[in-house]
């Protein structure tokens, strides 16, 4: 099914603003138009060498102005310290009926209200959105209305699954699917070190651990099943997972994870207050 989508300016093309920017060029999405701005010449030549429409602002201290004009929705992909200047620079040149999506943390839209008199809309993507299967929190600014939040949506459904929810929640959000990533990984890291003293190689302790998670993920997906009835169908009763099983519960693994997002939300709470 194609997703049509109408004129976007992309300002900032890291890792964020490099995913939607991927998304918007899958076969499946059609855009009217899609103009980027980025830091260095060289990364703006090389997407210029990729068929994209791209600008440093390296030496072209006009580059955002040129892409947000006519621009319909214009995202933000610069880090929070740079947001409020970066809107500042652009108000002047943005569209009346332009919707501004940032996807830095921690920025209100409050606080984007403040600089530009536009519909704002924040946006809390994660990593894994790099390879089309990201999660996208939304949270609408007090002047967007459902169609500006649909338009968002259809944006960052080019990138994975999008969750629409009041920004009171969108701290939270982050605390596990922004960050949730980190604790995956962190249990790679830990399970191929586990697999590495039980005396395999590190290049077979990293394949075994990587695909057992890949392929416990795929089969999650796939079944539709939850989780705790496919674990219980690994775990015999007396065998060898329910010992382990056993080992894992007894570190209070609920009570370890409400503490690591608790923290988490605390520093993404001080980070909004700009501290």
């Amino acid at each position: 099914m194609t997703t049509p989508l109408p004129s976007i300016a992309i300002l900032g093309t890291g890792s964020m603003g490099g995913a939607i920017l991927a998304g918007l060029r899958r076969p499946e999405v059609a855009v009217e138009r899609v103009r980027v701005t980025t830091r260095s010449q060289s990364s703006a030549a090389a997407l210029r060498a990729d068929g994209v429409d791209a600008r440093a602002i390296e030496h072209d201290h006009e580059a955002n102005a040129w892409a947000v004009e006519g621009a319909r929705l214009v995202v933000l992909g610069v880090k929070p310290a740079q947001i409020a200047g970066l809107l500042g620079e652009v108000q002047p040149h943005l569209d009346p009926d332009a919707l501004v999506v940032s996807v830095a943390a921690g920025v209100t839209t409050t606080t984007m209200e403040g600089i530009v008199a536009n519909a704002v809309v924040r946006a809390m993507p994660n990593t894994p959105s790099l390879v089309g299967r990201g999660v996208t929190g939304l949270s609408a600014g007090a002047r967007a209305g459902r169609h500006d939040l649909a338009l968002a949506s259809a944006l960052f459904r080019t990138v994975g699954t999008v969750i629409e929810l009041p920004e009171a929640q969108i701290d939270a959000l982050s605390t596990v699917s922004g960050s949730g990533p980190a604790y995956v990984y962190l249990l790679i890291e830990e399970l191929t070190r586990a697999a590495e003293a039980l005396g395999f190689d590190e290049d077979v302790a990293r394949l075994m651990v990587h695909e057992t998670f890949l392929g416990a993920s795929l089969l999650l997906e796939s079944t539709g099943d939850d989780p705790e009835v496919l674990r219980r169908r690994v775990t015999s009763p007396k065998g060898t997972t329910e010992r382990a099983i056993a080992v894992l519960q007894e570190a209070e693994l609920a009570g370890l994870f409400g503490r690591a997002t608790a923290a988490a939300l605390a520093r993404a709470r001080e980070l909004a207050a700009g501290s």
